[in-house]
């Protein structure tokens, strides 16, 4: 197979390119050369959000291209154009954010969908902007060309937003931690590797269409995510369990101060943990533990030091001290 893939050197797109290459493929990347490439692909520079920032791809045929965008439509309508009769299928990384809010417990596929941004936009919201990007790859290569991955939570080596980064962080510096429950709290979430293995079999099996592309429910749960986090760390943690109300009640916002957390019966928790995922799972969806994904995260923290404090979310150490009703450390 020949790949080619928009990005291809952070998280999701560098997941993507390292499956790829494990499988024997032939892997080509467009970015803008900010980080190194996997070894093994054939590396083109361009920036697809100034002009001319395609020509590297003025030539060239490939049997699929992966696309992680995030930001405006424009540059996913303009690759796609571009791309269109040289290339057999696109592979959009899109996102369960476009579902119009708040999508109700077990939503599939087939759920109302946000007002998505035109396909050649410029920059408006997250929702819309992903949105937007499925109908300009819609629009270049029609139905039985596009698949549309529409990922949750994702987690694993090389994330770079920093959630389960902030948490394995935050266990090895050990003491007291709280721990927002319920401990059987489901969790869904992908690892980036069995999304990017996911991605990889879509177009081999030539599907088409809109997946949700994280776990099962129950997959994990809060109580299993921070258990492993102590194991792999061996910080000497003690997770100090607390209820929601208290979480809340003390001004804690979840999913940001206190990632992947969602407290239960909220809109957020149905929106990012109670998706119906039957349709990714019957194509070849599988998702490995939990203790692997946080292991595995663990050992690439450690290789890379200057990655600690870059994470954007987590919570202050003084809140949480107080919440605790311990001293603060340090």
């Amino acid at each position: 197979m020949r790949l080619l893939v928009l990005g291809g050197t952070e998280f999701a797109g560098r997941a993507v390119v390292e499956a790829a290459l494990g499988r024997g493929w032939e892997v080509t990347v467009l970015n803008r050369g900010r980080h190194q490439p996997p070894a093994g692909v054939r590396a083109l520079r361009g920036d697809r959000t100034a002009p001319g920032g395609l020509a590297a791809l003025a030539s060239g045929e490939w049997d699929a291209v992966v696309d992680t965008w995030s930001a405006a439509p424009r540059p996913v309508h303009d690759a796609a154009r571009l791309l269109a009769d040289r290339v057999g299928r696109y592979v959009y990384v899109s996102s369960c954010s476009v579902y119009a809010w708040a999508p109700p417990a077990g939503y599939g596929e087939d759920a109302p969908l946000v007002e998505g941004a035109e396909p050649d936009a410029g920059k408006t919201d997250y929702p819309r902007d992903k949105l937007g990007g499925e109908l300009a790859a819609l629009g270049a290569f029609g139905a039985e060309r596009s698949v549309f991955a529409r990922a949750g939570l994702i987690l694993g080596p090389y994330e770079n937003i920093g959630r389960l980064p902030w948490w394995l962080g935050r266990v090895a510096r050990g003491g007291p931690v709280l721990a927002p429950g319920p401990r059987d709290l489901a969790l869904q979430y992908v690892d980036v590797r069995d999304l990017a293995e996911w991605l990889l079999g879509s177009v081999e099996r030539e599907l088409s269409g809109a997946f949700n592309l994280i776990s099962a429910q129950g997959h994990a749960t809060m109580g299993s995510f921070l258990d492993a986090c102590v194991r792999v760390t061996g910080g000497g943690a003690e997770l100090r369990w607390t209820s929601p109300e208290v979480v809340l009640g003390a001004g804690i916002e979840p999913w940001t101060q206190l990632p992947v957390w969602i407290p239960a019966g909220s809109e957020g928790y149905d929106a990012l943990h109670s998706a119906d995922v039957s349709r990714a799972l019957g194509t070849g969806l599988t998702c490995r533990p939990v203790e692997e994904t946080v292991a595995d995260t663990w050992e690439w923290l450690r290789s890379v030091p200057e990655y600690a404090g870059r994470a954007a979310v987590g919570l202050d150490p003084a809140v949480e001290a107080k919440v605790l009703g311990v001293p603060l450390e340090g």
